[in-house]
């Protein structure tokens, strides 16, 4: 997608004071739509998820990688005043400052929101952290596993027979990053209108409980807790994974058009009819019936010529693929959605592309994920002004 408009956030400039996945994955968002994103590491150390591997790629880890594109690295060990007093400066001139450390500790490092907002009224101030900014459970620290479970997504995936299992990806962590960049998003958008900046608090027991949408929902309506039905769905039938003759596929039945669709298919038009089947409310109600019923039909013929034959008649299914077979989808390629981008020292290595498709104003990807410090005499020289001889006193001191 070829534009002369610049992406929608461009000139916007973020300070990044967040580390692991929650935070950088809401910073990488906004990078993505054009911001200028500068992420703070403690010198010599960095981001805890460089640490993390195999997989490394050289001396960078896969998981790093995967979260971090299109930012600045400025080295800075925010205990020390000078590196302080070089944040206050970044700050002069931010638009939103984000962090995910725990409730109280950019008080105590002299950032706390209030101070803060009192002297940058215009600066957008999210706080991301496991359990918000409030409420009796506030100092607990929040890691994905933890959350999934507590939110109760664990209690609600796996087989009803066995054990309650953690996503397969950190949905948690994910989910709360993209609720804080909305919220980034909407709150630069009142600033507009207002002029001054805000608190967005975001966290990620809110964030993830969220998801639970139609689990809560039938909660509410019979006061009894979801139970965990591996892949079938608990109000939608058939809408789950199936065997054919070679590998599993899914289902997606959403509607009773589709099932008279989807008899015919098979080969078993008088399923449509049967007075058990004939509605998705029957459907429900007689699972036990049925299952085995079509459990019999869809193992007699190849998964791709399944997937052929319903998808000619509009019913919606798909392979069970890996994730290797996701990635070279030709689909994917067509929508830009598997990039390269030139690393400082490990040359071009492959990224996931940017899911949102704007027409006139697109995001980008512009640069690979920074290596430690790889901005921060850059940062210091061109935006703060310091001379060769301030750099090298600072790092001399290990401030930067």
């Amino acid at each position: 997608m070829m534009t002369d408009s610049p992406p929608p956030l461009d000139g916007l400039l973020v300070v990044d004071l967040t580390r692991v996945l929650s935070g950088p994955y809401c910073t990488m968002l906004l990078a993505d739509m054009g911001a200028r994103v500068i992420k703070i590491e403690q010198p010599g150390r960095g981001d805890d998820t460089r640490g993390w591997g195999p997989p490394f790629i050289g001396e960078e880890s896969a998981y790093f990688l995967s979260i971090n594109r299109n930012k600045e690295s400025l080295t800075l060990d925010l205990k020390k005043p000078e590196a302080r007093g070089i944040l206050e400066h970044l700050l002069d001139r931010a638009d939103v400052l984000v962090e995910n450390f725990r409730p109280g500790a950019m008080t105590r490092l002299g950032f706390g929101y209030d101070p803060v907002s009192a002297r940058w009224p215009r600066l957008v101030y999210c706080s991301i952290s496991g359990f918000g900014q409030t409420g009796p459970r506030r100092d607990q620290p929040g890691y994905d596993a933890v959350i999934q479970a507590e939110a109760g997504l664990m209690s609600i995936t796996g087989e009803s027979d066995g054990p309650p299992l953690r996503l397969g990806v950190a949905i948690a962590d994910l989910v709360t990053g993209m609720f804080a960049s909305q919220g980034i998003a909407m709150a630069l958008l009142a600033r507009v209108r207002s002029g001054r900046g805000q608190l967005v608090d975001i966290g990620m027991l809110d964030s993830t409980a969220a998801l639970l949408t139609y689990q809560a929902a039938n909660y509410f309506a019979t006061g009894r807790a979801p139970e965990r039905l591996g892949n079938r769905h608990p109000t939608i039938v058939p809408y789950e994974t199936f065997e054919a003759a070679d590998g599993a596929f899914v289902l997606a039945v959403g509607n009773d058009d589709l099932w008279r669709r989807f008899c015919r298919v098979i080969g078993l038009p008088e399923l449509a009819d049967d007075a058990r089947f004939d509605s998705n409310r029957a459907r429900v109600r007689h699972y036990d019936d049925l299952k085995p019923v079509l459990d019999r039909r869809l193992r007699s013929r190849s998964r791709a010529d399944w997937i052929a034959s319903l998808n000619a008649e509009g019913v919606p299914c798909g392979a069970v693929r890996d994730v290797a077979e996701v990635l070279d989808d030709p689909q994917l390629a067509a929508r830009e959605m598997i990039q390269a981008v030139e690393h400082a020292t490990l040359g071009a290595v492959r990224a996931l592309g940017i899911p949102i498709k704007l027409s006139s104003t697109p995001g980008t990807v512009r640069t690979a994920p920074p290596t430690l410090g790889q901005h921060t005499d850059q940062i210091l020289r061109t935006d703060l002004g310091l001379s060769d001889a301030d750099i090298a006193r600072l790092r001399g001191t290990a401030t930067v």
